[in-house]
């Protein structure tokens, strides 16, 4: 029997533009080597948190309010302290927004394998791209999603860049998008001492990237991945979920099941932010459980950085978060340095934010 060859097997998978939703399509009942996680990955997979314990749910229909503000920036400085995710009922997007996004994007990865595979490429810094799991050549072991992947700023994409059947939903997305992180990032700016403004004047949201992924099925959920765990690179995630469940969060040494909530939306910190917050702030592990349910998950990410660097080509800890008695724990890096670290293998938890960590 010849050896199995993993690079070769990759290649394959990856030729044939076909994704998990192809194979889970075509009624497979084992899944292909290269999706199998070795046991290290896998032995952890059920939830271990007692099923009270979820993240905070923030109400922010008050938020303008002089009275109640207090207590919303409050709970928000707390969650992205301690949890580094939380969710937002209330938000100003309409309800029948959220389930067109998600209807679209779901239309989208349910069309037939020829319509779909004319947008499968590898071009990941820029443009639109179909492909399943990004890091497909970065890893050791691939995990069960496939993904449309859309840069919306700064530069905006062609709209016929944008598959026809959620062209219109993922433009009316991330404008709304745009709203719902400046109230976030105002909110998280004050949770400093800042000003609310002040994230806004850094630019943080002008870089966006729309992710909608797809967890088809998978007939052994418990040899893979729906993601692996990680920590999100930028400032901060916005995540739209249907109900079909799988987010799994690390709080407390535990793994947290993420119930979606209707009409919420998920806010989470990215190692980006813990960094220029000087630790205030924290990014937090999470993961995808293999689907084992027959309808597919769906999820609709919107990775939001800065686009606008340091006139020295530098960022790091905010300057007003730094003084003798609070000294820096990160140095300063360069954007080179952030995608280098981003492109140069799979996703990870928190790997850039130990390079630059100060040792003290």
């Amino acid at each position: 029997m010849a050896a199995y060859d993993r690079a070769k097997a990759v290649k394959e998978f990856d030729d044939s533009k076909i994704g998990v939703k192809g194979l889970s399509d075509s009624g497979i009942k084992t899944i292909p080597q290269i999706f199998i996680h070795p046991p290290q990955t896998l032995s952890d997979l059920k939830s271990s948190s007692n099923k009270t314990t979820s993240i905070p749910l923030i109400d922010l229909s008050n938020v303008a309010s002089p009275n109640h503000r207090p207590n919303i920036l409050n709970q928000i400085k707390q969650a992205a302290k301690t949890w580094g995710f939380f969710q937002i009922i209330n938000h100003n997007v309409n309800l029948s927004v959220l389930e067109s996004t998600i209807e679209a994007i779901e239309s989208f990865h349910n069309q037939p394998h020829e319509t779909k595979s004319k947008y499968y490429k590898r071009e990941e810094g820029r443009g639109v791209m179909y492909a399943s799991n990004n890091d497909l050549y970065r890893t050791t072991a691939a995990s069960w999603h496939d993904s449309l992947q859309a840069w919306m700023a700064p530069e905006t994409p062609e709209s016929e860049e944008l598959p026809e059947i959620c062209r219109k939903e993922m433009i009316e997305w991330d404008l709304n998008c745009v709203g719902v992180a400046e109230m976030v990032f105002e909110l998280l700016s004050e949770g400093l001492g800042l000003e609310s403004g002040r994230l806004k004047e850094l630019s943080f949201g002008e870089s966006r990237v729309m992710v909608g992924h797809c967890y088809p099925y998978c007939p052994q959920p418990d040899l893979t991945m729906g993601i692996t765990p990680h920590t999100d690179p930028g400032a901060i995630t916005l995540l739209l979920q249907n109900q079909v469940p799988g987010l799994q969060v690390e709080h407390g040494g535990e793994w947290v099941d993420v119930n979606p909530v209707h009409g919420g939306i998920i806010v989470n910190i990215g190692d980006f932010l813990q960094i220029i917050s000087n630790g205030e702030y924290t990014s937090v592990q999470h993961r995808v459980l293999a689907n084992s349910h027959e309808k597919s998950r769906i999820s609709i990410v919107m990775f939001l950085n800065l686009s606008k660097w340091r006139q020295d080509g530098y960022h790091g800890p905010l300057p007003e978060l730094v003084s003798s008695e609070k000294p820096p724990n990160y140095r300063d890096f360069t954007l080179q340095e952030f995608i280098d670290n981003f492109y140069s293998k799979g996703i990870d938890t928190k790997s850039f934010i130990d390079k630059v960590k100060i040792q003290n």
